[in-house]
């Protein structure tokens, strides 16, 4: 199986989006850019000389008549992706051109690389399991370092972000209240990560650990037993239920499948880099104020998403307790052959329209 078929299989973690899969469709293409923080201090107390935080960008950035930004929009990745990743045709050709939601000759679309991700500072640099313990908030905090004192963006027209970066959509909207028009978390719950959440994502660091040449962290060549484990895991929790009944038809086929799929997305793991990816979220808590958010916000989320399980029934509890906003709404997306499981949160044209309606509906403030 062709890796772009690996992507259309649903399995859509953004671990597993291996940059090779993707084609940018955009025109012109992505700005590129690098930004160094010097002595960021971590919320462990850890203290990184240089920080690097890479990103890309689409269109100009606008400013009214006080020099206040106007269309800035931040677009956040998952967990072990990139910004790269909004760059795949079903998201990009769906949102960036004209006329669309996020026409880019209207927006200035920035995708940045989170802490210990793709072209940002990661443990793989060098500090291996000596590189700062990073989470969500330490995340965020960069974020906001990179728009305000680098691009210069004092204001965003929206946060969006898919999975982690939906995670840290909630972390935007409690952290910077004002900073925003509008919020859209999607493929994620605003509570902490817990059961059968947490039980995957602990099992994935106790494979590579485990594994005796892993050497904690100081690895000659990859722990291949461990990273093993973790790509069995991963490509069940990213699963698509209906496409793979309907496509992987035959036993044949499903272990073609599950060969390709490895042979593809093994080189792209690095395990010091998946166990810090996977801990960032050992703070996530926003459940406690979600009162605190001001923006408008749209939440969504999927039937068929083995991560965010809609039968526990959280996304709507929660969603009544974003009390100022004055437009919060939680949209659950039922599963059906279109959907793709977790990953449904980069196939826009299954929510685009309520993208739209969320834009004009939440003036600039």
């Amino acid at each position: 199986m062709h890796p772009s078929a690996l992507v259309r299989g649903g399995a859509l973690i953004a671990l597993l989006l291996a940059p090779a899969a993707l084609a940018a469709t955009t025109d012109p293409p992505a700005r590129e850019g690098d930004f160094v923080v010097r002595d960021f201090k971590f919320g462990s107390g850890e203290t990184l000389p240089e920080l690097r935080l890479h990103y890309l960008t689409f269109g100009t950035l606008r400013r009214d008549a006080r020099g206040h930004a106007t269309n800035a929009v931040l677009v956040l990745h998952g967990t072990g992706g990139s910004g790269r990743q909004f760059l795949a045709p079903q998201f990009a050709n769906e949102l960036y051109p004209s006329g669309q939601p996020l026409d880019t000759t209207k927006y200035f679309v920035i995708l940045p690389d989170g802490i210990g991700h793709g072209r940002s500072s990661r443990p793989r640099d060098g500090l291996h399991m000596k590189f700062p313990h990073y989470d969500y908030d330490d995340m965020v905090a960069a974020q906001h370092l990179l728009l305000v004192d680098h691009l210069g963006v004092d204001h965003l027209r929206l946060v969006m972000g898919t999975s982690m970066g939906g995670m840290q959509t909630w972390v935007w909207g409690e952290t910077y209240p004002d900073f925003m028009d509008a919020l859209m978390p999607l493929a994620c719950l605003p509570v902490p990560i817990v059961g059968r959440n947490r039980l995957w994502r602990s099992m994935i660091v106790d494979a590579i650990e485990s594994d005796p040449t892993w050497k904690d962290g100081e690895y000659a060549s990859e722990p291949m037993d461990g990273l093993r484990t973790a790509a069995d895991i991963l490509l069940i929790a990213g699963s698509a239920p209906q496409f793979m009944q309907k496509a992987l038809d035959t036993r044949v086929g499903v272990d073609r499948y599950l060969g390709d799929r490895l042979r593809f997305l093994l080189p792209e793991l690095d395990a010091n880099d998946l166990i810090y990816q996977l801990d960032a979220s050992r703070h996530y808590d926003p459940s406690a104020r979600l009162d605190s958010i001001r923006a408008p916000l749209l939440h969504v989320n999927s039937g068929d998403d083995f991560i965010n399980p809609p039968e526990l029934g959280i996304a709507e509890r929660e969603i009544r307790e974003v009390h100022h906003s004055p437009n919060a709404h939680f949209l659950l997306i039922p599963s059906s052959e279109q959907t793709h499981g977790h990953g449904t949160h980069t196939w826009a044209a299954l929510w685009k329209d309520r993208l739209q309606q969320l834009l004009d509906t939440s003036p600039p403030r």
